[in-house]
C-alpha cells in the first residue's frame, strides 16, 4: 500500500493520476494548504522542503519503504512499479523525457507564477499578464506538436501526457483563456478528461 500526502494542485494531482493510472493501490491523506499542514513536524519529517506530494510506499524495492516527494519523480516511480506508461521503444525514451521535463518544469512553475501574481493582495497588472503570455506561448508549441501525433511523444500515451494534462487541467480551470484557440490542445484534453483514472484523481 502507498500513503499519498497531497492537495489539489498540479503536482499533487500529477502524482494521483500517476497512482491512478498505474493501477497502484494506495490511500489519499489530503493536506490542507491554507492551514498549513504541509508545515508540521510529520509533514516535514517526509519532506524538510514542505511541498506536497509526498508518497511512502510501504512495500518499495526490495520490501522495504521508500519516501518520495518531487511529483515528476512520483510519475516515473509509479510507471517504473508498474511497468506501465513508458515507451516500449527505448529509442522514443529521451523524447519521453524531453516532453516529461517540458511539463513538469516549463508549464507547472510558470503557471505557478501567474496564479500567485494573480492573486497577489495588489496585483501588478503587466506582471499578471506576462506570466500569462508565458503560459500561452508554451501550450500554443504544445498545440503544434499534438497537430502531429495523439499523445505527447507519438500515438503511445506515457508519463508525459499525465504530467503536462496536470498542469494543463489547472491552467483550463483558472485561466482558460490563456489555452483558448489551441485545437490539437483541446482534443488532446478531452481524451485525457474523458479517462476514467483520471477523472478519480482530480476530485481532491
Amino acid at each position: 500500500m502507498i500513503d499519498l500526502y497531497a492537495a489539489g494542485t498540479s503536482n499533487g494531482m500529477r502524482a494521483r493520476i500517476a497512482l491512478e493510472e498505474c493501477g497502484l493501490p494506495y490511500k489519499l491523506h489530503p493536506i490542507d494548504l491554507a492551514k498549513g499542514e504541509h508545515k508540521t513536524a510529520a509533514f516535514l519529517a517526509m519532506n524538510p522542503n514542505g511541498q506536497i506530494p509526498v508518497i511512502v510506499d510501504h512495500e518499495g524495492p526490495g520490501g522495504k519503504p521508500v519516501t518520495l516527494a518531487q511529483s515528476t519523480a512520483i510519475l516515473l516511480y509509479c510507471a517504473e512499479k508498474s511497468g506501465k506508461f513508458l515507451p516500449k521503444d527505448p529509442a522514443a525514451r529521451p523524447a519521453m523525457l524531453q516532453a516529461l521535463m517540458s511539463a513538469s518544469t516549463d508549464v507547472t512553475p510558470i503557471f505557478g507564477a501567474y496564479f500567485l501574481a494573480a492573486r497577489a493582495k495588489e496585483p501588478h497588472p503587466p506582471t499578471v499578464q506576462l506570466f500569462k503570455d508565458r503560459v500561452r506561448s508554451l501550450f500554443q508549441v504544445w498545440d503544434a506538436a499534438l497537430a502531429k501525433s495523439k499523445c505527447c511523444v507519438g500515438d503511445e500515451m506515457t508519463v508525459a501526457d499525465f504530467s503536462l494534462y496536470a498542469g494543463y487541467a489547472r491552467v483550463k480551470g483558472a485561466a482558460p483563456d490563456a489555452v483558448e484557440g489551441m485545437p490539437n490542445v483541446a482534443r488532446w484534453g478531452d481524451m485525457m478528461a474523458a479517462r476514467p483514472a483520471i477523472q478519480r484523481a482530480l476530485k481532491f
